[in-house]
């Protein structure tokens, strides 16, 4: 059999490694980088210096972690703000790490099913990292997926459970491994476009790990979704998503573009009659206008 293993590993606390071996998938955790930060986080008495984070931790850790560092300006000097400002995201990130083991076997069932319903998956491995308390997650076709564990940890709007949270996230983020370079990495994308490419991660991994990730939307949009979908269309080739994309904080989940875009999505599967045709283009999107039209989604009533 072939099998793919990549090793990335980003500013990282912990990260998972996935490798594919034809139709199955099996998890490995490593927790060098987690050891890494910890031990200076531990020596400083959870107070290192701006310079220590630099040098001791992201300039000597692993490739994933400087890639992380890169994609998300992730520095000493921001991780050292952070840490001052907000102590005990850094202090209980390592007590979620405890559910790694059951996260493990449900990544590795949602990935079979992603295998299955989409051959030519690609499964790089997961790299949960520590850093500036955000990002939850990012996905890539080039850079493969990164979870912030002290971003995860303390985002409970996002799911009450942690182990759930992490599930759920990694299975979004592997869909955007399978989506369209150009779409998922734009710099500059509309409202529509960033929309469709966070709702079809959020609706593929409702697919392949049974429930979408996002469990604060429903309390958010119940009784305003005619007020939200109507406001989105007005916005669609709009360049600011801070409306729409984004703009959670710690405390609270916002992300309502996220919403539309899989309220779009789910609407352009259900209406499909092949429904792993409509698989491949949700993960091959690559004309956002196109694809909204076909889907026949239109405002809620």
């Amino acid at each position: 059999m072939n099998r793919t293993c990549i090793a990335l590993a980003f500013n990282a606390v912990v990260w998972i490694s996935i490798c594919a071996e034809a139709q199955t998938a099996t998890t490995e955790i490593h927790t060098e980088d987690v050891d890494l930060f910890y031990k200076i986080y531990d020596a400083a008495g959870g107070h290192p210096t701006a310079e220590q984070l630099q040098r001791d931790y992201l300039d000597a850790g692993s490739e994933g972690l400087h890639h992380l560092a890169q994609l998300r300006r992730v520095t000493g000097v921001r991780i050292a703000e952070t840490l001052a400002a907000h102590p005990a995201i850094y202090s209980k990130a390592r007590g979620c790490m405890a559910v790694l083991p059951r996260v493990r076997e449900r990544s590795d069932a949602a990935l079979r099913t992603l295998v299955r319903l989409y051959p030519q998956a690609r499964t790089p491995p997961v790299t949960i990292a520590v850093g500036r308390g955000k990002p939850v997650g990012v996905g890539s076709p080039v850079t493969g997926l990164q979870i912030g564990l002290e971003a995860l940890c303390s985002a409970e709007w996002f799911n009450p459970n942690v182990e759930d949270r992490f599930v759920y996230v990694i299975a979004h983020e592997y869909a955007h491994v399978q989506q369209v370079r150009e779409l998922v990495d734009d710099e500059h994308p509309t409202v529509l476009e960033r929309s469709l490419i966070e709702g079809a991660a959020e609706f593929v991994a409702e697919l392949i790990a049974g429930k979408p990730g996002y469990a604060h939307f429903p309390a958010l949009t119940k009784g305003r979704e005619h007020e939200i979908e109507t406001a989105f269309v007005a916005d669609i080739d709009q360049t600011d998503l801070s409306r729409w994309i984004d703009n959670s904080t710690m405390e609270q989940g916002n992300e309502l573009g996220t919403w539309v875009g899989y309220r779009i999505t789910k609407a352009y599967y259900q209406r499909a009659a092949d429904k792993q045709q409509a698989l491949r283009e949700i993960l091959g999107l690559s004309e956002p206008k196109a694809f909204l039209a076909k889907s026949g989604w239109q405002p809620a009533l």
